[in-house]
């Protein structure tokens, strides 16, 4: 497996381990569609939350539009219909990214909530 594979992993089992300490319930990883995927499908209280993890190698970001296309945000929500639908759930829904970036200590890790606002 390529080396940015493993470190996307990583990042994506950080996020996880983040969100199970907060208190979020995990329904689904990896979770595909047609050419979408889903990175973490989670619940909190009365909300499906939709994850996007983006693990990085340096804590600089220009723009928040430049980590999500708008291309990839049409598939996520594709994705998200396609899961409420298959799984009958009647739940508010919020689309969250989590940032992962790897310091010289370890790993910091951004929670973005409601990030496609952002864009």
């Amino acid at each position: 497996m390529a080396e940015h594979n493993v470190f996307g992993e990583y990042g994506e089992q950080f996020a996880v381990d983040y969100l199970l300490k907060q208190g979020y319930i995990i329904c689904h990883r990896n979770y595909r569609y047609l050419k979408a995927e889903i990175d973490i499908i989670a619940k909190n209280i009365d909300t499906l939350i939709i994850i996007e993890v983006k693990t990085r190698s340096t804590h600089f970001i220009d723009n928040m539009a430049d980590l999500i296309s708008q291309k990839k945000i049409k598939l996520l929500v594709s994705a998200t219909d396609h899961y409420i639908y298959s799984n009958n759930i009647d739940m508010n829904v919020r689309f969250d990214v989590i940032l992962i970036f790897k310091t010289k200590d370890g790993f910091k890790l951004d929670h973005v909530k409601d990030a496609f606002y952002h864009f």
